[in-house]
């Protein structure tokens, strides 16, 4: 029996995760009913897209080539700086709970993105206020420049900055797992095996919108802000924001949303209550079978059993003295298992973004100390060198969709071609070799410019990029469609969000590691300036080896998420329609 259930497509699992519970009603503009035919599709999610694609542009107009502004204009040391950067994408990503919270919760998914998008657009006006204006920002001064003693900046300049940022970081933060959470939820059809295949191209449609916004953002905008001046280039960030909200707004009539749950804390807590106020209660044959809801399908498992006491009926007492802090549902027990256990997947993607948080902030100072001419009268600002990803992805994508998807779909049984979890092990492996390449190329780099006195040409830096992106699309999409696809009912925004706050802790690692690596290599004297990241010259620090360290940790993560993602299996309730019920005494997948 074991093996037979072991045998079963993880697409039927995961299609049955989706659709486990009744579906959430959900609703039109108008707080009616929605119609299929009417309601929800693809028609419905390309204006999402559309959002998710302005979006990402603006604010990665912003974030990719902030460590110039941040340095030139604002004049902080390169290693605060890198810092700065760092806490404000991680920032982005941590707000993230907060913005999928409160659209589960109280708004809806809808409302959330429009009322925090404002939010954002409003940052993004200030930030280029401030740039514009000369008053608000410190005297013009080459910080690279030896002898040069520039004013940081401080007091009111600095606090607009970073007021600015911070709403920018605020409302894109409970943006972005609304726009992934209402776009999937397009497709929710249960029942319906074509809509679980369109959730499937949905999520690598998203990654693709995504692609197309960074790469607008690291070419056109990224190119204004450097020779039109960053004033002009945070107020087309302003712009495009604004587009986005116009074309989430114009898909108002086609969209089906979710009503809001109530607090999604509250369930969870009461579960923990419960558990302990019961931590002592024993399992008898009066009590045995634990208090069940019948609207909702998962079944109770094995792992985490302390938690099963929250389920249990105290003797003696009535259901109905018992109260929801006392007395929990299988499926709210089961609930926050799935919860739990899904955390070391998460964390399993940390080290992957920490290694992202350097292609941002090293790699493009990396390029700035790199012959930068493409042509006699054309630089390539170091900022866009991002952008060679995303070049090959805007191929990858579509490839991967509809020609890898379907061909593995017939070998695997799996709507999604392989699983999510396959998906997420083979883009953690993969960013591995993103700090080889990187590695490698800065030993290279360095040793041109300080023996030879020559500038290698930027694009030698590319492969770092190029197997970044390709890391990236299997890493991002799988995480993100497996977190939703578990069974939490009215917590697919909050699960999503989940996904980013990998990022946020990727980003505060990095500076964490930073921070570390100049402490431990400047105590043991291994740099003749101090530690290898301490100087504002990369020509005087010791870059390669850093990243030989990231490398190193980016390795032994993957084997720490093979053991997590071996461990994981799904709750028996998603076999329940496709074997007998004697195959559900076994948990493994």
């Amino acid at each position: 029996m074991e093996m037979e259930k072991k045998s079963l497509p993880h697409s039927k699992v995961e299609a049955m995760a989706a659709t486990s519970d009744e579906e959430i009603t959900s609703v039109d503009w108008r707080g009616r009913p929605s119609n299929p035919a009417r309601h929800g599709g693809m028609k419905a999610a390309v204006f999402i897209l559309g959002l998710q694609s302005f979006e990402i542009m603006a604010i990665a107009a912003v974030g990719n080539n902030l460590i110039t502004y941040v340095i030139n204009e604002m004049h902080f040391p390169l290693s605060k700086s890198a810092n700065i950067v760092t806490n404000f994408i991680g920032t982005v990503f941590l707000v993230s709970l907060f913005g999928g919270y409160l659209s589960d919760s109280y708004l809806g998914s809808f409302w959330t993105m429009l009322i925090f998008g404002f939010v954002e657009l409003s940052g993004f006006i200030l930030l280029a206020v401030q740039a514009h204006v000369p008053q608000l920002k410190p005297p013009k001064c080459n910080i690279m420049q030896e002898q040069s003693h520039c004013d940081e900046a401080k007091g009111m300049k600095a606090m607009i900055f970073f007021v600015a940022l911070y709403l920018v970081a605020l409302g894109s933060g409970c943006v972005k797992p609304n726009m992934i959470a209402h776009g999937a939820d397009q497709f929710m059809i249960k029942g319906n095996a074509e809509q679980s295949k369109k959730l499937s191209t949905y999520f690598n449609l998203a990654y693709l919108a995504f692609s197309v916004g960074e790469l607008v953002a690291l070419t056109v905008l990224v190119w204004v802000q450097t020779y039109s001046g960053m004033d002009i280039g945070f107020g087309i960030s302003a712009c495009v924001m604004g587009l986005g909200l116009i074309t989430l707004v114009s898909g108002t009539p086609y969209y089906r949303n979710k009503r809001p749950q109530g607090s999604i804390f509250t369930p969870i807590v009461q579960v923990f209550v419960a558990a302990f106020v019961k931590r002592k209660q024993k399992r008898t044959t009066t009590n045995s079978r634990p208090f069940s809801d019948r609207s909702h399908g998962l079944l109770p498992t094995n792992r985490l059993r302390f938690l099963d006491k929250a389920s249990i009926k105290a003797e003696g007492i009535n259901q109905e003295y018992e109260g929801p802090w006392r007395l929990c549902t299988i499926t709210q027990v089961e609930q926050v298992k799935i919860l739990i256990s899904l955390l070391p997947i998460f964390a399993c993607t940390i080290v992957f973004n920490t290694i992202l948080a350097q292609l941002q902030t090293f790699s493009v100072q990396q390029g700035a100390q790199m012959n930068t001419k493409l042509t006699k009268h054309f630089n390539v600002p170091p900022a866009s060198l991002q952008a060679i990803p995303y070049i090959l992805l805007l191929l990858l994508v579509p490839l991967y969709d509809k020609v890898f998807v379907p061909f593995a779909r017939k070998i695997t049984g799996h709507e999604s071609g392989i699983s999510p979890l396959q998906r997420i092990g083979c883009g953690l492996f993969t960013a591995t070799f993103s700090m080889v390449a990187a590695a490698i190329m800065e030993r290279k780099r360095r040793d041109s410019a300080v023996h030879l006195n020559e500038k290698l040409s930027i694009f030698w830096i590319t492969p770092q990029f190029l197997i970044f992106g390709v890391s990236e699309m299997l890493t991002a999409v799988g995480l993100i469609e497996f977190f939703y696809k578990q069974p939490l009912k009215g917590m697919q925004a909050f699960s999503t969000a989940i996904t980013y706050c990998s990022y946020s802790f990727g980003f505060y690692l990095s500076s964490v590691l930073v921070s570390v690596v100049n402490k431990i290599t400047s105590s043991t004297g291994s740099s003749k300036t101090g530690g290898w990241l301490s100087e504002n010259d990369l020509n005087m620090d010791r870059l390669d080896l850093f990243y030989w360290v990231l490398a190193g940790l980016s390795f032994i993560n993957f084997f720490n998420y093979l053991f997590w993602a071996h461990w994981y299996s799904y709750n028996p309730s998603m076999f329940q329609k496709l074997v007998s019920p004697m195959d559900l005494s076994h948990n493994g997948v």
